[in-house]
């Protein structure tokens, strides 16, 4: 079996602070995907080049303290793909991809930050246009390869993955154009929600994220905001997932899915 997990740290040091680095040696990933690792290059050095004994590959962000994102994996990639090739959010360190070529297979494991909308509308257009370079990109990839994308995708598909969804339609996160562009994701580019597949129905069990306002925590007043995006021969091979939720690492809970192959 093959195990992978996701996890926004915000802060791989606070969350380091809380155990994580543990826990990850406790579940024995194969690969953890993390995002907002909020550190450089010489905050990780000699201190977060290793996570558990997982190598880590790393995409930071210019801006000190912001964004950034990583891979940590047992197995050594065949080639690593950092940025998406846009300049203005390559500076902001959103996207690195692993690859585990074979002459039998190409195979990805992707890490990917998705802009947040939500502190107001200059950066609800940049996760638009964000979105807009994503989906061709995502596309063109699943014609040469397999994949699992993982990440904080900062979108809510369903009514089912938010408690308050109908307070939340006018809201960065469940916006109409949003859930329209994952639909279109799942639909037509065909890659696959990987815990929907698993868990098609499950709502308050299923967030991922909850607001550090208003005891949105004690009261699971969540969203499911981050996601295992597969190519459907893959996502096929997914057999169980978890959401962990006993200790908290991060204003996010880190979702494992277990696949039916090995790399």
């Amino acid at each position: 079996m093959f195990k992978l997990t996701s996890l926004n740290l915000n802060g791989i040091r606070s969350a380091a602070s809380k155990g994580v680095e543990g826990w990850v040696a406790r579940t024995g990933p194969d690969c953890i995907c993390v995002q907002e690792v909020k550190a450089q290059s010489e905050d990780i050095e000699g201190r977060f080049e290793e996570l558990a004994g997982l190598r880590g590959h790393f995409h930071f962000a210019q801006k000190k303290g912001y964004s950034g994102v990583a891979i940590y994996t047992k197995h050594a990639p065949s080639d690593v793909i950092v940025g998406i090739g846009d300049e203005a959010f390559d500076a902001e360190g959103r996207y690195v991809e692993l690859r585990f070529d074979t002459p039998a297979r190409k195979f990805s494991i992707i890490s990917c930050y998705f802009p947040s909308g939500s502190s107001g509308e200059e950066r609800q257009q940049a996760k638009f246009r964000f979105l807009d370079l994503m989906d061709p990109r995502l596309a063109a990839l699943k014609a040469q390869r397999e994949f699992i994308l993982c990440g904080d995708v900062n979108i809510a598909h369903q009514e089912i993955d938010l408690k308050n969804w109908k307070g939340n339609r006018k809201n960065s996160g469940f916006l109409p154009e949003e859930r329209a562009w994952m639909g279109k994701l799942l639909s037509e580019t065909g890659l696959v929600d990987v815990y929907r597949r698993l868990k098609p129905e499950t709502t308050e069990e299923c967030y991922t994220w909850w607001s550090n306002r208003g005891q949105a925590w004690a009261k699971n007043v969540g969203w499911r905001l981050d996601y295992h995006l597969a190519t459907p021969a893959v996502a096929a091979c997914a057999r169980h997932e978890e959401i962990y939720k006993a200790e908290r690492f991060s204003d996010h809970a880190p979702i494992t899915v277990e696949y039916d192959f090995k790399l």
